[in-house]
C-alpha cells in the first residue's frame, strides 16, 4: 500500500478519517482511518468492489457526512468545524457536484439550471460566464431547452456546466456516465478531463467502471475502507486488470466486473 504524503497543493486532505454506522455488534466500518490527498488540477478516479467505502469517502469530503473521527480539510478549511449552515454555504461555493441521477430540475431550462447554484449562493449570474460554460460543454445553442427536451447525454453536460460555474475548489462526480451509452460517456468524460487540463479544475470521480477511470491521471482503489493500491496514468486494461486482483481477494464469490457496484 503505498502512503499518502502530505502536499501544500492539496485541495482536499482526509487525515485518518473513520467512519461507523451503527453501534456495538451491530456496527458497521465503512471508512478505517483513511489518509487521502487530492491536489489542485488533478482528476482522480476513486474504485473499489462493493463495500469498499467509496461513496463513504466522497461523502465524508464533500461535507455530506461527517466522520466519526478524523478530519477534512477542503481548501483550507476543517470541514469538522463548521456547523451545518455553514457547511452548506461553503459546498454552494466551494464544491461541484455531479451524480448519475443528474438532478436537474425539469421546469428550468438548461440555462437555468446551470445558474441555480450560484442564485442559492445569493450571487447574481453573470451571463458571460454562464454562456462560457454552456459553450465549454456545447451546449450553447440548447440553452433554452429543457431537460425532457435534450438527450441523456445533453442533460449530464448542463450537470458539467452547473458543476463547473461557481468555480469550485474541487468537483465530486458520483458514477457520472453510469446512465449514459457509451458514447455520451466519452463526452462527457473528455469534458472532465479537458475541465482539469485546460482549467485546472479538481475533480475527484468515484466509477466502477474501468474505461471512465482511464480518462483520470490517478486511481486509487480501496477495500475495506483502506486505501489498497494506487494507479498513475492508468488505462482501461490496467484499471481492470487491478480491479480483478481487488476483487478476487475481497470478494471471492463475486468476480468481474459485476462485483463493483456502490459503496
Amino acid at each position: 500500500m503505498e502512503t499518502q504524503k502530505s502536499s501544500s497543493t492539496a485541495i482536499v486532505r482526509l487525515d485518518s478519517v473513520r467512519k461507523v454506522y451503527g453501534k456495538g455488534a451491530n456496527s458497521v466500518t465503512a471508512l478505517a482511518d483513511l489518509s487521502l490527498e487530492f491536489e489542485k488540477g488533478t482528476f482522480t478516479a476513486v474504485m473499489g468492489p462493493s463495500g469498499s467505502g467509496k461513496s463513504t469517502m466522497l461523502h465524508c469530503a464533500a461535507g455530506l457526512d461527517q466522520p466519526t473521527s478524523g478530519t477534512v480539510v477542503l481548501d483550507g478549511v476543517d470541514l469538522g468545524k463548521l456547523n451545518e449552515k455553514k457547511l452548506t454555504l461553503l459546498r454552494r461555493r466551494r464544491i461541484g457536484f455531479i451524480f448519475q441521477s443528474l438532478n436537474l430540475l425539469p421546469a428550468l431550462t438548461a440555462e437555468q439550471n446551470v445558474t441555480l447554484p450560484l442564485q442559492l449562493a445569493g450571487t447574481k449570474p453573470d451571463r458571460a460566464a454562464v454562456e462560457d460554460a454552456l459553450a465549454q460543454v456545447g451546449l450553447a445553442d440548447r440553452r433554452h431547452h429543457r431537460p425532457t427536451e435534450l438527450s441523456g447525454g445533453q442533460q449530464q453536460r448542463v450537470a458539467v456546466a452547473r458543476a463547473l460555474i461557481t468555480r469550485p475548489a474541487v468537483i465530486f462526480a458520483d458514477e457520472p456516465t453510469g446512465a449514459l451509452d457509451t458514447r455520451s460517456g466519452r463526452s462527457v468524460l473528455t469534458l472532465l478531463r479537458n475541465a482539469v487540463r485546460n482549467h485546472q479544475h479538481t475533480i475527484v470521480m468515484v466509477t466502477h467502471d474501468p474505461s471512465a477511470a482511464s480518462y483520470a491521471d490517478r486511481v486509487v482503489f480501496l477495500a475495506d475502507g483502506q486505501i489498497d493500491s494506487e494507479l498513475r496514468n492508468p488505462t482501461a486494461e490496467t484499471v481492470a486488470e487491478r480491479m480483478t486482483m481487488l476483487g478476487a481477494w475481497a470478494d471471492k464469490d463475486a468476480v468481474g466486473s459485476s462485483a463493483f457496484g456502490g459503496a
